[in-house]
């Protein structure tokens, strides 16, 4: 008889979001239908944790009726309403569309649970996943024509992270636990090894590629980050961090600008003209936990940091050692689960992360749903969650598509 799978353990399915049929119901809604399966009487009624120092909310925002957005943008162009009063109109115009998404079309390709997932720069259908085995799946959900699937190593061969070639598409850089750092095209082919640690006990866990200053940097589980130009030359190779380098990332509009995390608990930021080793850090951020991501906002002001337990942090460029806010948020580590980072929206002012639901966390009730949670990145109030039944796993990995850059307010967003 086969061995039943923990719940943790089961693969991650990467979803794809639509607006919901008159059936479909809100994580409120199907709530209290999940407390009746398991125990007679009413609970106690659900508190949400987004008691944001910033603001001290209890529960998802409810948004205000959506005004015209040609009537803001008209106002706007007679000079009667500020810019950042249109791109509030916006936001809120998306937000009420996205409280209604549901599942579009789902994928179970891998055998093992998905660590990685990035968006084509170009094409807002298209979207490219890694699994713990090492494989790698490019889907156009847009289309009926097969995947494309790059097989493993298995074991050992998790890919940590991947990014689109941004000079040619049909590309992509890849850091594995396979213990490279790579780029390779859809046909598998291995066009350049970037990093290769050349022993099983140092493996790659992040990457980034800049495409204007022609830079890729990638971090090791030994706290080492190595720069190198897009011809594979080695800039410089230092020891960063005392432990594993969780997350690397260049600041999208000052691409000198380089953000690290790591599990030694700090987010530490550099110049890249200045490094001279582990002690020339801009600035080192110290977290209460390990930190799964350090990320950018996309015009490059505001850094946004995971920890392992249940802390997400908005830094400001105005004071980079100390956080803007911080969001009491569910997302433990797990051994057997992929860690959970938040991202920002390539548009708005907005920040997604999945839940993973903590009975020791603060405002945790019983039977709380496994949601992606929808923040305000000024605020840092939670403003949607979204839901659905036909996949109630915990999603780990969640990042808005860009498409959102080419049609603002459409709600053709995906997960």
């Amino acid at each position: 008889m086969a061995p039943k799978k923990r719940p943790e353990t089961q693969k991650t399915s990467e979803i794809v979001l639509r607006p919901r049929n008159k059936r479909s119901r809100s994580p409120r809604e199907l709530e209290p239908e999940a407390k009746k399966l398991c125990a007679k009487g009413s609970g106690p009624s659900r508190r949400c944790d987004s008691d944001c120092l910033w603001a001290g909310l209890a529960g998802p925002q409810i948004l205000p009726p959506c005004r015209s957005i040609v009537r803001t943008l008209h106002q706007h162009k007679l000079g009667r309403a500020s810019w950042p009063s249109v791109q509030q109109g916006l936001q809120q115009s998306f937000l009420h569309t996205l409280d209604s998404y549901r599942i579009l079309q789902k994928a179970a390709p891998f055998d093992r649970r998905a660590t990685s997932l990035a968006w084509h720069p170009t094409h807002p259908s298209t979207v490219a996943v890694g699994s713990k085995g090492g494989d790698i799946l490019l889907w156009n959900f847009g289309i009926k024509d097969k995947p494309t699937f790059i097989k493993g190593i298995g074991a050992g061969g998790s890919i940590t992270g991947l990014k689109f070639n941004p000079l040619n598409t049909n590309q992509f850089y890849a850091s594995s636990m396979e213990g490279t750092t790579r780029l390779q095209d859809f046909k598998g082919n291995i066009l350049r090894v970037f990093a290769s640690s050349d022993t099983i006990n140092i493996w790659f866990c992040s990457l980034d590629v800049s495409a204007s200053s022609r830079m890729v940097v990638t971090g090791d589980n030994v706290g080492n980050v190595i720069l190198l130009n897009m011809d594979g030359k080695e800039l410089w190779n230092l020891r960063m961090h005392k432990k594993k380098v969780t997350h690397v990332a260049l600041n999208p509009c000052c691409d000198w600008f380089l953000a690290t995390a790591s599990v030694d608990q700090t987010v530490k930021i550099w110049d890249l003209r200045q490094v001279r080793g582990k002690a020339s850090f801009l600035y080192s951020l110290p977290h209460r936990h390990p930190v799964n991501a350090a990320c950018f906002s996309p015009d490059g002001a505001r850094l946004l940091t995971t920890d392992q337990k249940s802390e997400i942090r908005v830094y400001s460029a105005s004071q980079w050692d100390c956080p803007l806010g911080l969001i009491p948020h569910p997302h433990r580590h797990f051994q057997h689960l992929t860690p959970i980072k938040a991202a920002w929206h390539p548009r708005y002012n907005l920040i997604v992360v999945g839940r993973y639901p903590d009975p020791n966390f603060k405002s945790c009730t019983p039977y709380e749903l496994r949601t992606i949670d929808v923040f305000d990145g000024n605020s840092g109030k939670m403003m949607c969650q979204l839901y659905d039944p036909e996949s109630s796993g915990i999603s780990s990995v969640t990042t808005f598509s860009f498409g959102a850059r080419r049609k603002p307010g459409h709600g053709n967003e995906r997960h």
